[in-house]
């Protein structure tokens, strides 16, 4: 009875409850947050994780400008469902460049984590113009405009950079060659090497078909890289973390 009456003292003094919320919270916090500084990495390093290139980096950003994220989550969940749908359950490390990160929770259409490879740039282009004309049942909107909108990297430079501001590992040279990497990486015809030796895996393709460089490419570009930078059948978890 005595526990009872002071928990109702508690409960009437919106004072006390909100200090002992405010205890409450901060001790769980610390809980948490503390042994974190303790770590030298949080996040195991994976080979084959490399930063965006500065073509799918800005269809990184199409995809949030337009929405994406809020109906397709990137993150494969550890569960047999998830694994046997979708691919390999999703690593920390393969959202180490991203800010912010997409992992999501909401579905109302698939996950896209491991969608690179997965489909032709054709059929991607005509998802996203049409999504109805290749999966009937979707509710997705039209993005046929995207291939109507032309870019040119003019600021790529620069959005690298901020980038590196944050804690993502562009290099000099890799900074100093954006604008010609973004153009390269739509050009199968050009001189495509050294933009791959920058960034390993990178798909080199004229994605829309159409020329010169539309936000179709970039988004394309982004979404054909999702998940294929980690080889998963040689890729084995460290134990000891």
């Amino acid at each position: 009875m005595g526990f009872l009456n002071k928990h109702q003292i508690l409960e009437r003094s919106p004072t006390l409850l909100l200090i002992a919320t405010f205890g409450v919270v901060s001790i769980g916090g610390m809980v948490e947050i503390a042994p974190l500084f303790y770590l030298e990495n949080t996040i195991e390093e994976v080979e084959g994780m490399r930063p965006y290139s500065p073509l799918e980096l800005t269809g990184r950003d199409i995809y949030i400008r337009e929405g994406c994220y809020t109906c397709h989550s990137q993150m494969i969940r550890p569960m047999r469902d998830e694994v046997e749908r979708y691919g390999h359950y999703s690593l920390a490390a393969e959202s180490m460049y991203d800010h912010p990160f997409q992992w999501g929770s909401k579905r109302t259409g698939p996950d896209v984590a491991r969608v690179g490879g997965r489909y032709s740039d054709a059929w991607h282009v005509d998802h996203l113009k049409d999504p109805q004309s290749v999966v009937p049942e979707s509710i997705m909107p039209k993005y046929a405009f995207l291939a109507e909108t032309r870019i040119t990297g003019e600021y790529v430079q620069d959005l690298l950079e901020t980038h590196r501001m944050v804690g993502v590992p562009y290099t000099d040279e890799m900074i100093e060659n954006a604008q010609m990497d973004f153009k390269v990486q739509a050009d199968p015809d050009s001189d495509w090497e050294e933009m791959l030796e920058r960034y390993p895996g990178a798909v080199v393709s004229n994605f829309d078909s159409a020329s010169g460089i539309t936000e179709m490419d970039a988004l394309v570009a982004y979404l054909q890289m999702l998940g294929t930078l980690v080889d998963f059948s040689t890729f084995v978890p460290d134990q000891s973390r």
